[in-house]
């Protein structure tokens, strides 16, 4: 199929009730799990510099909870997505759309390795606060590249 057709067919149902209510609920649940990305590793930092026990207890409460909200908001992000997808599955044929997909990895990637950073937090295994700073920076760079190929979808 060429791409002109792709872009035709996905144009004719793009701003239908059924996707616009998909697209809203997986940028509302986008937002949330950014939200904790954004978050988490700032208390990683805050957590890496703690010295007294009831702090670090605190800090080991409040990073679970966060992730299990950023954790739920990744899931419905994507749910609502992958639903977009079946929705219009022409899509998975536009080189942004695969590029964008690739990021998102990179996102779950980073999702895992906060829980990995988490756990060791909780054992004791804590890396300088200034490693956590530098590592809060990936998902806003990842933010910006996924904004861009969603928005001006380069290529389309």
């Amino acid at each position: 199929m060429s791409q002109e057709k792709i872009r035709r067919g996905l144009r004719a149902g793009y701003n239908r009730p059924p996707m616009l209510w998909l697209k809203a609920l997986h940028v509302s649940f986008v937002v949330t799990w950014f939200a904790g990305l954004f978050y988490l590793p700032r208390l990683f930092v805050y957590h890496a510099d703690c010295r007294d026990a009831p702090g670090l207890e605190r800090f080991v409460v409040m990073e679970r909870r966060l992730f299990f909200i950023m954790s739920l908001g990744a899931l419905l992000a994507m749910l609502f997505g992958l639903s977009m997808i079946v929705q219009a599955p022409q899509y998975l044929g536009l080189g942004w759309m695969r590029a964008k997909l690739l990021l998102v990895a990179l996102l779950f990637a980073y999702h895992y390795g906060c829980w990995r950073l988490m756990l060791a937090l909780r054992a004791g295994r804590a890396r300088p606060a200034r490693w956590y700073r530098i590592y809060n920076e990936v998902p806003a760079l990842l933010l910006l590249a996924i904004v861009i190929l969603a928005v001006v979808k380069p290529g389309d």
